[in-house]
């Protein structure tokens, strides 16, 4: 099967969850605490299904890791990771910072993904596979290229692990240095930095589901992406310091030393 092929139902799958998040969204639904005190709704576990429901129908053989429904088959050689709502508090309050992450794992390595947020503005649907390139809603894009650290973007996410260690103050430094910085959050970012618009993101708490499908498309927009230690984004990953490659060391350079 090829990558496009891959590609192709990803899209279709994100398009059969958007069919369900546009049914709930703004609508009455209950609301339910999982484990980790997060929240989870019908739209969240009916989404999935959507998304399963075109996947295992297309590609019978292939694991499944996902948000709501856990792990099938996760020894496969294919497997997809699924967040169908990322960004579940922000759907439950009503705004429209959440996306559908649907991402394609081969022997370890992230070959496709799509990343699609329905109700922010008029939609935005980022998608990728190995080698051949980023879109965003059908048109090609491509990291900035800013080379100054004083001409930079640097948006932040989740950082409430990095408040607490001891890099705080160098973060403090790298925001004194850059030309600005915003709390973008959750795709936007990354959407953002795929796309040319900002340069650099620092996140310390999430988790893969959250950025595997950012992953493939920030890496084939000319990206570059790595957990805050520099080490690999894979099923462990936790946080991400990510950039358009050209204002990358001189960053981490001050945040690590």
């Amino acid at each position: 099967m090829s990558l496009e092929a891959f590609l192709e139902k990803a899209v279709e799958a994100a398009r059969a969850a958007e069919e369900v998040i546009r049914h709930y969204y703004h609508g009455e639904f209950d609301v339910e605490r999982k484990a980790d005190a997060s929240p989870v709704t019908v739209a969240d576990i009916e989404s999935e299904r959507a998304i399963k429901g075109v996947l295992s129908k297309a590609f019978p053989g292939h694991g499944f890791y996902g948000e709501e429904l856990g792990r099938e088959t996760p020894d496969a050689e294919y497997v997809w990771l699924i967040d169908p709502i990322d960004g579940t508090k922000s759907f439950v309050r009503g705004y429209p910072f959440f996306s559908t992450q649907i991402a394609l794992m081969h022997r370890g390595e992230l070959i496709c993904g799509v990343s699609n947020a329905p109700m922010f503005g008029r939609g935005e649907l980022a998608c990728a596979a190995a080698g051949m390139g980023a879109t965003l809603n059908g048109e090609p894009i491509r990291v900035s290229e800013v080379d100054d650290l004083a001409d930079a973007t640097l948006s932040m996410g989740n950082i409430a692990t990095l408040a607490g260690s001891s890099r705080w103050q160098a973060l403090g430094d790298l925001i004194r240095r850059v030309h600005r910085i915003r709390g973008y959050g959750d795709f936007y970012h990354y959407h953002l930095l795929a796309s040319g618009r900002i340069d650099l993101i620092v996140e310390s708490d999430l988790n893969i589901l959250d950025i595997a499908a950012l992953t493939v498309i920030l890496r084939e927009a000319g990206g570059r992406i790595t957990d805050l230690e520099g080490g690999p984004i894979d099923l462990d990953t936790t946080s991400v310091f990510a950039g358009n490659g050209r204002v990358d060391a001189a960053a981490r350079e001050i945040l690590f030393g």
